[in-house]
């Protein structure tokens, strides 16, 4: 659990936070752009304009997220975290920048997800946070995104493909990758739990493929483990009877489910409704949603799950500023997002213009460790202040010290080893944490 800051000492560091719900908008202040959607405030969409001066430029910079759909409901708290960076510089004041900020929906759908990412081409936008999830990302990426120069920064597409893609270095992300969350499953299934077998479901698309198969492949390389059977499943079906028939037809020590909430609402239904909650059931970042024993109607206290952990320097002071704005504490990639917002805005601000290849020449210069001066969460405003002015900063996340290697993946990361347990605050339970380092 992260340490609790006193208020004071945030509202210092941010130059007046507590005026964020104030100023608490995410669309444009000037003309063109994109429609904007709802902001997660409960008001429905509302404009917001920073205070008018002909003198300042305008930073330009988009959120593009999972709204509707599979993974709406980890998609709106994953866009608030990416839209909470310029609500709080709006709040700080005495900016030397305006903000023009929007949010689109990909609706869990690849080519929903293209034409909003070309509709945020098309209105100048040269940085997106997002997409959200590998099977959006992927596309969207490849057909949007590098042929139009725009930065990519994705708080939580995790599949490895993303670190191969000739992307020109235009495609950035601060989750990390799958191929590290295979090895820190079969680890946790086979040291933790103790299991020597195992069935997988997963969402047939690139995000859950290509986790099955490093799950598979460190289960059974690594640890001696044995995966009976590998069930591909398509989302949001009335029933999952059939697959979940396959995956348990040789009763395997666990079962391991690769999904979204929409979808693993139903399975956990089926499976509750004719196999034992005594057999191990492993989840990953994608299930890591707090509301599911309440929709599955049962306390899932059989299932575990790893997802990325926010573990970076400004971990406190982000956790402190999402629960001021939005009254709830942060959760699974919601400081992924935050951190991906923020450098966008600090590349932004170095390079001094609105063109996707200035700002992604300025990524690594206002993320990685240099002489300047150190950003976090809590200093925020004062980082894009000096980036602005032409001064040198490094940004030291809430996720992790966000250190971009050459492929724009991180080089260190966090996991955390969780179940469900309704008996704590939010229905879930770290049980442990484990480090990567590239």
């Amino acid at each position: 659990m992260a340490r609790e800051i006193q208020r004071r000492d945030v509202l210092k560091g941010v130059g007046g936070v507590s005026a964020i719900g104030l100023a608490g908008c995410i669309t444009q202040d000037s003309g063109g752009g994109s429609t904007p959607t709802d902001d997660g405030s409960g008001e429905g969409t509302s404009t917001a304009t920073d205070e008018p001066s002909e003198s300042k430029r305008t930073i330009k910079h988009s959120v593009l997220m999972p709204i509707t759909g599979d993974l709406a409901s980890l998609g709106k708290l994953i866009r608030d975290g990416g839209t909470l960076p310029v609500k709080q510089l709006r709040a700080a004041g005495d900016m030397p920048v305006k903000f023009d900020q929007t949010v689109e929906d990909t609706q869990t759908d690849p080519q929903a997800g293209i034409q909003a990412a070309n509709a945020l081409a098309s209105a100048g936008y040269p940085s997106v946070t997002g997409p959200a999830s590998s099977g959006v990302n992927l596309q969207v990426t490849q057909q949007v995104l590098i042929p139009n120069q725009m930065v990519g920064c994705s708080p939580s597409s995790t599949s490895p493909a993303v670190t191969d893609l000739q992307d020109n270095g235009f495609i950035f992300r601060t989750a990390p990758s799958d191929a590290l969350q295979g090895q820190v499953m079969a680890q946790v299934a086979s040291e933790n739990l103790g299991n020597s077998s195992a069935s997988v479901m997963y969402v047939n698309n690139d995000y859950g493929q290509a986790l099955a198969d490093s799950f598979a492949t460190s289960f059974e390389n690594n640890h001696g483990g044995s995966v009976q059977t590998q069930v591909a499943f398509t989302k949001e079906k009335s029933s999952y009877t059939s697959e979940l028939s396959s995956a348990m037809s040789d009763s395997p020590d666990m079962l391991v489910v690769i999904g979204y909430p929409a979808s693993g609402i139903q399975i956990f239904r089926d499976y509750y409704a004719d196999y034992s909650d005594q057999t191990d059931i492993m989840v990953t970042d994608g299930l890591k949603d707090s509301s599911l024993p309440g929709e599955v109607g049962n306390d899932m206290s059989n299932v575990y799950g790893t997802a990325p952990e926010a573990s970076g320097p400004g971990v406190d002071a982000f956790n402190t500023l999402y629960q001021e704005e939005y009254g709830r504490a942060p959760g699974v990639f919601n400081s992924h997002a935050y951190d991906a917002s923020a450098v966008c805005l600090l590349a932004n601000a170095k390079a001094g213009a609105n063109d996707g290849a200035a700002v992604r020449d300025n990524m690594r210069k206002v993320a990685n460790p240099n002489d300047g001066l150190k950003v976090t969460p809590a200093n925020l405003p004062e980082g894009l202040r000096a980036a602005a002015n032409g001064d040198s900063v490094f940004y030291q996340g809430a996720s992790s010290a966000v250190d971009f290697d050459q492929n724009g993946d991180m080089k260190a990361v966090t996991y955390s080893y969780f179940k469900f347990n309704t008996d704590v605050e939010g229905n879930i339970e770290t049980l442990d944490t484990v480090n990567f380092s590239k």
